[in-house]
């Protein structure tokens, strides 16, 4: 073989080198469009944000519209000078088969009820001790006058708390993935649950792509 089609060669096999690498990189451009934050978007069929609204708007309507809520409000309220009854958010477990931050839904059902106007909310235990230092680090530091007072804390009436299931049903290429997301305000005095809800409307059903050569 002459140099000149020795060169060639190489030259050849260099771009054909180039070409198979460059090929996967081409394949890895990343397209990015901003959508509204209640836009649904479902890409592995698992858990979401637009589940996340759904759930808490029902199941929090739900509770601020039951009877046995309303009648605990109105007994608070006239028993307490027209004050309303605090409320804390406690823990929703995830009993799912998947990974769900929970905190979220918490998080939302705290800031639909606020909104609400028909229940006040005391800080939790995260946030709590943090404050209770503040107080302390005020009673030695700051003036009398302007320290916040220990001991004045409004403790909550009611206390939120719930789970997260799942059921999962597989077929072939078919997944049929549902999601049951519990809840109850209980009365932290006396341990009565004043009301329990569920909800179930999340339901999604999906299909395995499957490799066509």
């Amino acid at each position: 073989m002459t140099k000149r089609k020795k060169n060639f060669v190489g030259a050849v096999k260099i771009f054909f080198l180039c070409s198979v690498i460059m090929l996967p990189l081409a394949g890895c451009v990343t397209e990015a469009t901003r959508v509204g934050a209640d836009t649904q978007i479902d890409l592995t069929g698992r858990w979401n944000d637009s589940d996340v609204r759904i759930v808490c708007d029902t199941l929090v309507a739900e509770c601020l519209n039951a009877a046995g809520v309303d009648r605990a409000i109105s007994q608070f309220t006239a028993s307490h000078g027209g004050d309303l009854p605090t409320v804390i958010v406690g823990n929703f477990a995830n009993t799912s088969s998947e990974h769900i931050d929970t905190s979220i839904i918490s998080k939302t059902m705290e800031t639909i009820i606020i909104n609400s106007g028909k229940l006040e909310f005391v800080a939790g235990s995260d946030i709590r001790e943090g404050i209770r230092d503040e107080r302390v680090d005020q009673a030695y530091n700051a003036s009398e006058a302007t320290a916040a007072a220990i001991g004045n804390e409004a403790a909550a009436t009611f206390m939120l708390t719930g789970s997260v299931k799942s059921s999962v049903e597989k077929s072939g290429t078919t997944t049929v993935r549902a999601y049951f997301v519990d809840a109850q305000l209980t009365n932290i005095e006396t341990n009565r649950i004043i009301w329990q809800g569920q909800n179930a409307d999340i339901k999604k059903v999906f299909k395995q792509a499957t490799a066509r050569f």
